[in-house]
């Protein structure tokens, strides 16, 4: 590596973009630039203005103004709309946790890469796709504050002195860059994490504190250069990140109302930071998940592009294209969708999120006129080891309890045909017809025996074939100890059993919610289960029914006899055969289609689908009790990308099928189930099994 003083070449030729700069300046200014190296003395410097900016913000809950608003957000998203950022190699998930110098070193391997991707994605969107990128991406090594290729410096054992990533203009005479010449910083710390959004924590002057020297020395640098070359020179970004979040600090004024007094460097520095500066930082958030993928999508990155965005901008000029043009051919599905679910106008609150926009909703409490007193028939008691007889078409099938399963909503058994002792089966009892009207337990026995039994009968006679599918192995009454005084007219004796349907289904499982209760279900059964579903769904969508009803209670893991575990979709019980049918209403679960409108759209199963993922990977539920708490609920976690974060800690392929549910829930645009499918599929975790052996010959 290169010694000496690190910038006597700062002040330069540049390239052809530059022009010479006019003004006069004071004549210790270059030298009072050559002293300022010392970071942690500007922070010390800083410590009583920085408490006291923290305790006149205690109110406001964060100290500094943010640097972009959320709306402006929005707006470079959907202009970012079709622009690929590539895939990058993976952050590790601990930096500086670990002593061994290949985790330190793969992560500014990252930075550089994720800084690389950002301004070639940048500038070929909105600048020229034609034109070689005008930048390059190198780490700033401190015993000298040059700027070296990461694998240099690691080659080379100087890891332990790379303090930043640095985005700077290209420029072959200078190849270990010229301060003058940076657009960007980025600091790669462990501790901005006491910054992440929703934290208690009180920002960190340690990590503030380098931010801000590191952008007045480039605010300093682009003030003393002979050759202009940026054209608002007023204002830098700083960025932060770690292993997993990522923010902006931004630093702005005019240096030249500093006081350059070489014998009190760092004073002065700190004097003209309290009086003449401005400072924001943005919100720190997630730019990588937990597996180490870039989020691009997400708020973090969004905030780290748009820094680097107005960092060439102020290079470049102004784009070729601008945020407003290509935001403006934002997707018209996504605009179809936005008047669907009638989102207004994005404001912004106090805590920089989306206000829930008021809905008109269907009634929550509807009055229901008293109805005739109609007396219960004893309910039927059944234990493990009872039989139970079904009469279905003539011919009379035994079966055997061997588990009772019970719910919130109904009980229901596991049990096995007599003359099949070690074939398990679900067995639904039905509630006795006159039940109905009085009990509300006894109409979801309704839903899940006689409507369900609808259902699969439909199912079965179009020829719906799918493993993923529950099948029907019986349905019919009970036929109940006694003879039976049925009235030759039809209807049911006295018996307190008689006319109770029963339906059997096969396979029989172990449900999501119990895996989850018991921490068995993993990454690799989330990725298993969304993708089994779904082609349960894709079957069950092509003779138009839906499911209405997804939830972990509703999905099956079916483990005996295979090789690998599949997941069956089922509680057919609500689902939509037709227009008129109205889905069931899980403040949780539903789709904001079905709680807005009462009805389904293509893509509501897939987005209840989603919500069900998000609980089993850990995601928060909050505790709702209204249709209006449920709605602000999802528009809030949609609008952040909790869901979308939550999911792509698990798998890049559930995070970018989120994305794609958002984007059409409330459209009338039909699922593109087959994509989804394929891309799921090549995602399983499979133990390999070996090859088999050709013994023919």
């Amino acid at each position: 590596m290169e010694g000496g003083s690190p910038d006597q070449e700062s002040v330069g030729s540049g390239t052809k973009k530059s022009s010479v700069s006019s003004g006069s300046r004071p004549p210790n200014q270059k030298e009072f630039f050559y002293r300022f190296v010392e970071s942690d003395i500007l922070t010390s410097k800083l410590v009583d203005w920085f408490e006291s900016v923290v305790e006149k913000s205690a109110p406001k809950k964060h100290a500094f103004e943010f640097p972009f608003e959320l709306i402006e957000l929005q707006k470079f998203e959907y202009a970012l709309e079709g622009i690929s950022f590539q895939q990058l190699i993976r952050m590790p998930n601990a930096i500086h946790a670990s002593t061994c110098d290949a985790v330190e070193a793969t992560a500014y391997l990252a930075i550089e890469d994720f800084l690389h991707a950002s301004v070639k994605g940048l500038w070929e969107a909105f600048w020229s796709q034609d034109e070689p990128i005008p930048f390059s991406v190198g780490c700033l090594y401190n015993s000298n504050l040059k700027f070296y290729q990461a694998e240099k410096a690691i080659a080379n054992g100087k890891l332990g002195g790379l303090c930043a990533t640095g985005v700077m203009l290209n420029n072959p005479r200078y190849p270990h860059g010229k301060w003058d010449q940076i657009l960007e910083l980025a600091l790669l710390r462990p501790d901005i994490g006491s910054l992440a959004v929703g934290s208690s924590r009180k920002p960190s002057l340690s990590v503030l504190g380098e931010a801000i020297f590191y952008a007045l020395r480039m605010l300093l640098a682009r003030s003393l250069s002979r050759l202009s070359f940026f054209e608002d020179s007023s204002s830098v970004f700083v960025l932060l990140v770690d292993s997993q979040y990522g923010g902006v600090v931004k630093v702005g004024g005019d240096v030249n109302k500093m006081n350059f007094d070489v014998n009190n460097i760092y004073e002065c520095a700190a004097e003209w930071i309290k009086t003449h500066s401005t400072i924001a930082v943005s919100p720190i958030d997630r730019i990588w998940n937990k597996l180490g993928n870039a989020n691009w999508g997400d708020i973090g990155a969004l905030q780290v592009l748009f820094a680097t965005f107005h960092s060439i901008m102020q290079y470049a000029g102004v784009p070729k294209h601008s945020v407003e043009d290509l935001a403006a051919d934002h997707s018209s599905r996504l605009q179809t969708r936005r008047i669907e679910r009638q989102l207004g106008e994005a404001k912004v609150n106090g805590n920089g999120l989306f206000r829930y926009q008021q809905r008109s909703v269907s009634p929550e409490i509807v009055e229901v006129h008293d109805a005739v007193k109609i007396e219960s028939k004893k309910p039927m008691k059944l234990e493990v080891g009872s039989v139970l007889w079904l009469e279905d078409s003539d011919w009379q099938k035994g079966y055997q309890i061997k588990e009772v399963m019970t719910t919130a909503e109904f009980t229901y058994y596991i049990a096995s045909h007599v003359e099949e002792p070690g074939r398990s089966l679900f067995l639904y009892v039905g509630s006795h017809p006159s039940n109905l009207e009085p009990a509300w337990e006894d109409m979801n026995l309704w839903y899940q025996v006689q409507r369900q039994t609808k259902i699969l009968t439909i199912m079965k006679q179009k020829g719906l074939s799918s493993k993923y599918l529950p099948q029907l192995s019986a349905s019919g009454r009970i036929v109940h100890p006694g003879q039976c005084r049925r009235p030759s007219s039809g209807g049911n004796c006295d018996h307190p059993w008689c006319g109770t349907p029963i339906l059997v289904t096969i396979p029989v499982g172990e449900t999501v919610a119990e895996m989850v209760r018991g921490g068995r279900f993993g990454s690799d059964e989330v990725i298993r289960c969304c993708h089994d579903c779904l082609s349960a769904l894709f079957t069950a969508a092509s003779a138009g029914i839906r499911h209405g009803d997804i939830r972990p209670e509703n999905v099956i893991c079916v483990k005996s006899g295979i090789r690998h575990p599949y997941f069956v979709l089922i509680g057919w019980g609500h689902a939509i055969l037709e227009d008129r049918d109205r889905p069931t209403m899980n403040l949780h679960f539903s789709s904001t289609y079905a709680l807005q409108e009462g009805k389904l759209c293509s893509a509501s199963d897939a987005e209840s689908l989603i919500y069900m993922l998000y609980y089993t990977c850990g995601g928060t539920l909050p505790d709702l009790d209204s249709v209006e708490g449920a709605l602000q609920w999802r528009e809030t976690s949609w609008s952040r990308r909790l869901i979308q974060q939550k999911l792509g800690d698990i798998s890049t392929v559930l995070k970018a099928f989120s994305d794609y549910v958002d984007s059409l829930c409330g459209t009338p645009y039909p699922m593109d189930y087959d994509i989804w499918l394929r891309r799921l599929k090549r995602n399983f975790h499979e133990e390999d099994y070996g090859k088999e052996i050709d013994a023919s010959g």
